[in-house]
């Protein structure tokens, strides 16, 4: 697969030349609630995402009792894997979940973290791997996903460029779709550190189409992401900025995801549709003679009269010979009086 192409995630076609998909991730921000997660696949279909991702953790699979928090934020779990525990959803909640995007029209997304979680993503029917990065150096993980020959979507926050070489060159050694995220692992991520300058670098050196995933709170870099070439572009969602969570820092509002997707689409049919100016300009005839000033007499002046620059003013609207062309108009002979503001013509000129 190289960055010309374009494949399918579900019903919807990613790569280049495609409309770039907009992920909206609610990760755990859910904090265990049922409702909730289904209130956010609500929320993200009503304001434009082609994609809802959410995270799969099985606490027994993925963690020892030894995990910590990097920050202490849930007073409730004493470790990580206690955290896993209480936010879990069986199957069946996945698969509800998974129907309700279904009938949204959302791709639904989950990064898993276990082999075991691939396993239930898979029996849950996910149409594509969200890779996170933390995961990227786990080999037998990917070699369970690639036995399902879904795409790979393969974010970059926390690897090494030569854990991303291994990474990538295992994708394309099968054959399978992969888009790279460009992914900074801070939360709320500082512009100095969003890192746009890497989708070119991994276009130049995989080869590959190109992602965004972004954490920093605002609209501002996923737009520029996607002039830069992102056919891809996951963000985080809050509720508001008033709920409880880790990554509501590092989110955007419901309110601004639907600012982030108009903002896309904008700029896709803008980027689609080189202007050529000249044809645009000579579009406006009648505007530009609004707008523009015309050569016109200064005060009355008589047939014959040898025309000065003191004879002349410059006002609107240009209906006669423009201001640009003063200097074929002065030294020339009247072949007719002229009154005050009154517009000049070539054909009130001698041809000398």
């Amino acid at each position: 697969m190289t960055g010309c192409a374009t494949f399918r995630i579900g019903d919807r076609e990613v790569g280049y030349g495609a409309p770039c998909l907009v992920i909206a991730e609610m990760g755990l921000g859910h904090d265990g609630s049922l409702g909730a997660a289904h209130a956010f696949i609500d929320a993200v279909a009503g304001a434009g995402a082609d994609a809802v991702k959410f995270q799969t953790h099985i606490a027994e699979a993925e963690s020892t009792a030894a995990e910590q928090f990097r920050a202490r934020v849930f007073m409730q779990d004493a470790t990580r894997r206690d955290y896993w525990k209480r936010t879990a959803f069986s199957e069946e909640q996945w698969k509800g979940l998974k129907r309700h995007a279904d009938e949204r029209g959302l791709l639904f997304l989950s990064s898993p973290f276990s082999i075991e979680a691939v396993r239930l993503l898979a029996r849950v029917g996910v149409p594509a791997w969200k890779v996170a990065s933390g995961e990227v150096t786990n080999l037998p993980m990917l070699a369970e996903m690639a036995e399902t020959r879904l795409p790979f979507l393969v974010s970059s926050g926390m690897s090494l460029m030569e854990e991303l070489d291994r990474a990538v060159a295992f994708v394309r050694e099968r054959d399978l779709p992969l888009v790279l995220f460009q992914c900074t692992n801070r939360y709320p991520c500082p512009p100095e550190h969003a890192g746009l300058n890497m989708l070119a670098e991994y276009r130049a050196r995989y080869d590959v189409p190109v992602g965004f995933s972004d954490h920093s709170g605002t609209a501002a870099a996923g737009l520029a992401a996607v002039t830069l070439g992102a056919c891809a572009v996951e963000v985080h969602v809050t509720f508001g900025r008033h709920c409880f969570g880790p990554d509501v820092s590092s989110s955007l509002t419901v309110e601004e995801l639907a600012a982030l997707a108009g903002g896309i689409r904008y700029l896709e049919r803008a980027l689609a549709s080189p202007v050529d100016k000249n044809a645009e300009a000579g579009q406006l005839g009648e505007i530009r003679a609004m707008f523009m000033k015309g050569i016109v007499a200064a005060r009355g002046l008589a047939r014959g009269a040898r025309i000065e620059a003191a004879d002349l003013a410059f006002k609107k609207p240009a209906v006669g010979i423009p201001v640009s062309a003063l200097r074929d108009v002065t030294g020339k002979k009247l072949l007719r009086d002229i009154a005050a503001d009154e517009p000049l013509t070539w054909k009130d000129l001698e041809n000398e």
